[in-house]
């Protein structure tokens, strides 16, 4: 049985399927928390990893599937949640593309993915927090999200928005004792990276001050530590990126 800062809390983790998700979940499995994890790819490898967790670490841990920009999907699984302390958005698509080929479903993929997802856990996930006074949301955003990135539009506009979602949010529930805020990560060492060549990962690491990618382990720490933040901390897009933007 583990006992840490978040014993016996409830965590939602959308997108516990990819490198920052299951890290997230590993660290805060690790914490004592009560999980509940959605994957849209890699259900039954979740599934398994969810296992591993609940049976090392002593804690609840619960998974769904399904594509988290389908509010009827957000709805299921918000029906069988009854109380909750934290929610993490980690779910997001990235789609590099210039924007005049970019076509219809490869926009809504992408900004469903990165931003509707976002709102409609949001939405779900407020009436818990309200019920029992208290929660914290964090969204995982990007450093394109502040500044832009040329054949990425689509992906700079969704994390855009979820910037100002956050920014927004945090007013409305800040009288309600809610926090919310976002981490823009930079260049992360995950596999939604793959898309890239060697040599293009490489000029971009030669732009970063830091000189190399952030590992997950890094990403899954700056989470936790969020987490573990006053709730007077909210409203806040802080930069992880080693210097580069």
């Amino acid at each position: 049985m583990s006992s840490g800062s978040f014993t016996g809390k409830q965590i939602f983790i959308s997108g516990a399927s990819g490198d920052i998700g299951s890290k997230t979940a590993e660290v805060f499995a690790k914490e004592g928390a009560n999980l509940y994890l959605t994957g849209f790819k890699n259900a039954d490898l979740l599934k398994e990893y969810a296992g591993d967790l609940s049976e090392k670490h002593g804690i609840l841990c619960r998974v769904f599937s399904g594509d988290l920009s389908d509010p009827d999907t957000v709805r299921n699984i918000f029906s069988e949640i009854k109380s909750l302390d934290l929610m993490i958005n980690c779910a997001g698509a990235a789609y590099t593309c210039l924007l005049q080929d970019m076509s219809d479903d490869d926009w809504k993929r992408v900004t469903g993915a990165d931003l509707d997802s976002v709102f409609y856990c949001c939405r779900s996930a407020i009436p818990l927090f309200l019920k029992q006074g208290s929660g914290k949301i964090i969204n995982i955003s990007s450093v394109w999200g502040n500044t832009g990135a040329a054949a990425e539009a689509a992906y700079s506009a969704a994390k855009g928005g979820v910037n100002a979602l956050t920014k927004a949010l945090a007013k409305e529930l800040a009288p309600s004792g809610i926090a919310v805020n976002a981490l823009a990560f930079g260049l992360i060492d995950t596999k939604m990276n793959s898309c890239y060549s060697k040599e293009e990962l490489e000029a971009v690491i030669e732009e970063i001050p830091a000189d190399r990618a952030g590992s997950v382990s890094e990403a899954a720490a700056a989470i936790l530590h969020l987490a573990q933040m006053p709730e007077y901390l909210t409203g806040q897009v802080i930069t992880m990126d080693g210097g580069w933007t």
